[in-house]
């Protein structure tokens, strides 16, 4: 018997939107159907999907109608969790390996919940502020990547408190961020490539792994020597 490990990932570049239809609870989860406004053939059970951001799983399929189911997790970590019938949601299914990476690799895994703070015009763009905690805003930098409600987006510039992002028209048509108010609470997922570098630099793991460090492996003095960090 063959075993395929298989890790769903997204590009940030939304396919549509649909619209939520119906809501059931589900012990302390919830249970969604959710209409798209584009063809989903090919789609299958099991498949997954990316809702604002999201990474859901596909438990039915009725043409362009899908049903998910959120777990507590998901509910309490996302803007999901305060979710009404008939509000407009991304969609975009998982990559494909023959598939283009037009965005940057996002995994469906929200981090946390982001406040939009201010929205302006500018010549053809829509200048928007949305505020972080720190302990997502420690992970973004200027010119860098983050998915808001599961759209690829572009860092213009970024403290401790928040980031600024500019919307092309383009974007603000296909996607739930041209619709956006100030107050309303998005979806974040930073950039997994700093999330690692974190992990690797700052944790190295275990008493096996230290000691082959310090036998010529790359820990944060020889970052630090080397002029990377």
């Amino acid at each position: 018997m063959v075993y395929t490990l298989v890790y769903n990932m997204f590009t940030g570049i939304i396919e549509g939107l649909g619209t939520i239809t119906a809501l059931h609870p589900s012990g302390r989860g919830s249970r969604f159907s959710i209409t798209s406004d584009f063809d989903l053939t090919g789609t299958r059970i099991g498949d997954s999907i990316a809702v604002d951001g999201v990474c859901l799983t596909a438990v039915i399929m009725e043409g362009q109608r899908f049903v998910v189911d959120v777990s507590p997790e998901t509910l309490n970590r996302s803007i999901l969790g305060k979710i009404k019938i008939g509000e407009r949601v991304n969609l975009e299914r998982a990559l494909r390996l023959s598939d283009r990476l037009d965005g940057h690799l996002v995994s469906g895994h929200v981090d946390g919940i982001g406040v939009l703070q201010e929205r302006k015009t500018l010549a053809n763009a829509i200048l928007v502020t949305i505020g972080v905690s720190e302990h997502l805003s420690r992970y973004m930098i200027e010119k860098g990547s983050v998915a808001v409600d599961g759209t690829s987006l572009t860092i213009n510039r970024c403290d401790a408190a928040g980031f600024n992002i500019s919307i092309i028209p383009h974007t603000a048509g296909l996607t739930t961020i041209g619709m956006k108010k100030v107050g309303d609470k998005v979806n974040i997922e930073t950039d997994m490539i700093g999330k690692y570098v974190e992990r690797f630099v700052l944790n190295p793991g275990t008493a096996k792994n230290q000691q082959e460090e310090t036998e010529g492996g790359i820990d944060a003095a020889f970052l630090a020597k080397s002029g990377f960090i």
